[in-house]
């Protein structure tokens, strides 16, 4: 408390004492400080709730390259056509795919690359649990240049 009552000094010449306004600065300061850990604690919330993935290789040509990154939304109902990421059922790495089929009794989904020569889909490992995917795509952030929403419409790659 000594040396911060120093620097009031030092800076307005005289020692703040109880009752007196305090200096503009030190309001700001200490609204600053006391939103900032909820303004921190709302950006982890958000950030543990809306998941991101990169994309790896090129099974998703030409609708996604390598290096583009997505937002996941963790979306209860998917339909074919979406994007998803999901854990590949033989290492659990995730897979960014898309949605064939959906088997809503036995509660599996079948997916593939867009760029079938290149793609590890489910014609490899077979369906998938609902509770294997990861989340839906709804958007591309990275880079700048392709950003924006990922729909659902197919676009194969044909070499």
């Amino acid at each position: 408390m000594a040396v911060f009552s120093l620097t009031l000094v030092a800076k307005y010449g005289s020692p703040i004492t109880p009752g007196q306004p305090r200096p503009r600065l030190w309001r700001v300061a200490v609204v600053a400080v006391a939103a900032g850990g909820p303004l921190i604690a709302i950006v982890w919330g958000l950030a543990r709730l809306v998941p991101r993935v990169a994309v790896e290789g090129d099974s998703m040509q030409p609708t996604l390259a390598a290096g583009d990154r997505l937002l996941l939304l963790r979306w209860p109902v998917v339909r074919p056509g979406d994007l998803v990421a999901v854990r590949d059922p033989r290492d659990g790495r995730l897979l960014v795919k898309r949605v064939t089929a959906v088997d809503r009794g036995r509660r599996h989904v079948t997916v593939e690359g867009d760029n079938r020569e290149a793609s590890t889909d489910s014609r490899v490992f077979g369906p998938v649990p609902n509770a294997a995917i990861a989340g839906k795509a709804v958007y591309r952030y990275a880079p700048s240049a392709r950003a924006g929403p990922v729909g659902n419409k197919a676009e194969r790659y044909d070499p």
